[in-house]
């Protein structure tokens, strides 16, 4: 049960007990005297004064069934008090009832939350159907894979990520890399969306783009259909399990880039998928560049906070959509990070939760990096940290400050 329990007493005027309602997005509140639960007002209760009573329609029939004159009662059934519209005999269950019984009587009753009391009838705390499947069945939920959690975001990840900012300030400097090196064909592993690999062909690469979210790939087809014939021939997109696509690859490429965090996400293949682009990347002048969030800074420094960003939604002009993202550090030494992701709605006046998601991801650090590629004779490894709108490898990165890591891995 949830022991912080919102309650009214029987002097609450009706406006409150509905502003409790709609702020706390629940479907009714017990109704409190000296903590003993005298009643329960519910939104049914509070809705149902809206419409006619049996005398009422027997009297005036015409007048009752006055939907218009129904709403005009709306100022008057507000200022009323719980007492005068709540149910005299809630439905309660005890604090140590198991928690089946508390299921079934929802059930049975068709009320989708109990007040707890306890031995004296006093309100110890509420219990809903929501409480009883995250006990049941929520908690021994494994986390999502890294495609199940990107399938999730897909429908919304273009808006959040705001690409208008991203694409100005990394394709330059990829390009840049690329062409010092004399880069021309590229892979990039976890695509996402598609944007970095057909900004990249449009500044002339060819690049084939790695996606396992089957969502996320659809969306990078899409785009791709868009296309111009000769665009389309420059990027061209595959579904599917990292290893095995790279084992089907046959040409030699010279580069490889995992952006966006994508080397995290991959926490069970990254060995595999790293010994798979040795033998794919050219042996001479190859290069390999991976973006990672900075966990550490976003941990310990912004109380785990990652990202939260407001976006205009696409739907309407009073809607808004926000999007945050943070961290949860290891329970125990060796254990993954918990990157967590969730969806506000903004309806023009309130604020609600369209999700949230979690997926497990390696928290590499600098030792790590190094080792990973100089393993794959990726001899000179550099590190560059940026924030929002600076070029990828402008700056030496830092623990502190820096929200991006980007990592440079040459094959000289």
């Amino acid at each position: 049960m949830q022991k912080h329990v919102e309650f009214v007493t029987p002097e609450t005027k009706v406006v409150d007990v509905a502003r409790i309602i709609f702020g706390r997005r629940i479907n009714g509140l017990p109704v409190c005297k000296n903590k003993k639960i005298v009643g329960f007002i519910s939104e049914t209760d509070i809705l149902s004064k809206f419409h006619p009573t049996m005398q009422e329609f027997s009297e005036d029939p015409f007048m009752s069934a006055n939907f218009e004159k129904m709403e005009e009662k709306a100022q008057e059934i507000l200022g009323l008090k719980a007492q005068d519209i709540m149910s005299k005999r809630p439905i309660t269950i005890k604090a140590d009832d198991p928690i089946l019984r508390a299921d079934s009587t929802m059930r049975i009753k068709d009320v989708g939350r109990l007040p707890v009391v306890d031995k004296r009838g006093n309100l110890v705390g509420i219990i809903a159907t929501g409480d009883i499947f995250k006990s049941l069945v929520g908690r021994k939920m494994p986390y999502l894979e890294s495609e199940e959690y990107h399938d999730w975001i897909a429908k919304h990840f273009d808006l959040a990520i705001g690409w208008e900012d991203r694409i100005p300030s990394e394709i330059p400097a990829l390009s840049g890399l690329f062409h010092k090196k004399e880069i021309r064909k590229v892979l990039d592993i976890g695509c996402g969306t598609g944007e970095h690999a057909i900004a990249l062909a449009k500044n002339g690469f060819q690049v084939l783009g790695f996606e396992n979210s089957p969502m996320m790939f659809e969306i990078a087809q899409g785009k791709w259909r868009l296309l111009s014939k000769d665009l389309r021939a420059k990027v061209k997109f595959i579904k599917g399990d990292y290893v095995k696509n790279l084992e089907k690859i046959k040409e030699e490429y010279q580069a490889a880039m995992f952006m966006g965090n994508a080397l995290a996400h991959i926490s069970q293949t990254y060995n595999e998928v790293i010994k798979k682009l040795n033998s794919i990347l050219v042996k001479n002048n190859s290069v390999i560049v991976a973006q990672l969030i900075n966990f550490d800074k976003a941990i310990n420094v912004n109380n785990n906070l990652f990202r939260f960003t407001i976006q205009q939604s696409k739907l309407s002009p009073l809607w808004k959509h926000g999007y945050i993202w943070f961290y949860d550090p290891p329970v125990k030494e060796g254990d993954l990070l918990t990157l967590n992701a969730g969806i506000l709605d903004f309806d023009g006046q309130r604020w609600s939760v369209r999700g949230m998601n979690s997926v497990k991801t390696t928290g590499f650090t600098r030792s790590n990096l190094n080792n990973l590629f100089k393993n794959i004779d990726f001899s000179k490894v550099s590190f560059y940290g940026c924030s929002k709108e600076e070029s990828l490898f402008q700056n030496e990165f830092d623990i502190r400050k820096s929200d991006w890591l980007t990592v440079v891995a040459e094959r000289q």
